[in-house]
């Protein structure tokens, strides 16, 4: 009887109020209805007011991001990042920057970030991820003469194995957890690291399998190592800013008819084929 009683009572208070017409979300102040304040926008509707994408990328991970002498950016992830710019209107608006300041300078200054981003749990924690694209996964890449050498994780993690890494990503976090006892080499441009072991100066580096079929296409002389078969299970996905699930949803589905229509697909062929 109480929580019918209650019922009641809490009908009985709230018809007066929906009997002149005042709304879910309005209250009554001096005998006039107001508005409540309305919810902050999405992303989405900034990007469409503003006609422009900003885009925050490396430029320095092909097949998926590369910053061309003449200033422009090309790639798997810049094709598509102009396909979504073009679904919302807008223009792409690039933001270059490194793996190691790419979440601060995504929160600061961008809409989306593309190029390669792995996904994981520290980033998850200041971002959205949209939904994965692409599985990939750490794998070697060396000079073909040496390729059963470096066959496994403890192969490489020997003193006298000299691993070379970019830093501030996700290959030097990998490199520094499972080859704690090799020498570890520090190298900060991305694109021309693999010349490096090439030239002898490094035995092995580590890193995503897609990057290492396109790069022993690149570089004669260098072999991926089990590409099929990579050292751990990684996926490649774009960042959003944290909260967001208005934007998130519309890149997902952006994404999601991407793929069912061929579009992606083409894109990732032009690149890797």
């Amino acid at each position: 009887m109480k929580r019918m009683f209650f019922s009641l009572a809490a009908c009985a208070l709230a018809w007066p109020l929906l009997a002149s017409g005042v709304a879910y979300g309005q209250t009554v102040q001096g005998g006039s209805v107001v508005q409540a304040a309305p919810t902050s926008t999405s992303r989405l509707d900034d990007i469409l007011a503003r006609h422009t994408l900003r885009v925050c990328t490396t430029g320095d991970y092909k097949p998926y991001s590369f910053l061309r002498p003449d200033g422009q950016f090309e790639g798997i992830d810049i094709d598509l990042a102009e396909s979504l710019a073009k679904s919302l209107g807008a223009k792409a608006d690039y933001v270059k920057t490194s793996w190691s300041n790419l979440m601060n300078d995504f929160i600061a200054k961008c809409d989306i970030a593309v190029g390669g981003v792995s996904t994981t749990l520290d980033r998850q924690k200041r971002a959205f991820f949209t939904a994965p694209y692409m599985e990939d996964g750490k794998t070697p890449i060396v000079r073909c003469g040496d390729v059963d050498k470096y066959q496994t994780v403890a192969q490489i993690d020997q003193p006298s194995v000299r691993t070379i890494v970019n830093p501030g990503g996700t290959n030097e976090r990998f490199a520094k957890q499972f080859f704690p006892h090799s020498q570890l080499i520090e190298y900060p441009d991305n694109v021309t690291i693999f010349k490096q072991i090439l030239d002898g100066h490094a035995d092995v580096m580590v890193t995503d399998a897609s990057e290492t079929l396109l790069q022993q296409k690149l570089n004669p002389g260098l072999c991926s190592v089990h590409p099929d078969k990579p050292f751990q299970f990684g996926e490649k996905a774009y960042l959003l800013p944290r909260g967001d699930v208005a934007w998130q949803q519309y890149v997902d589905q952006w994404l999601h008819l991407a793929r069912s229509t061929g579009e992606f697909q083409t894109v990732v062929d032009k690149w890797l084929k």
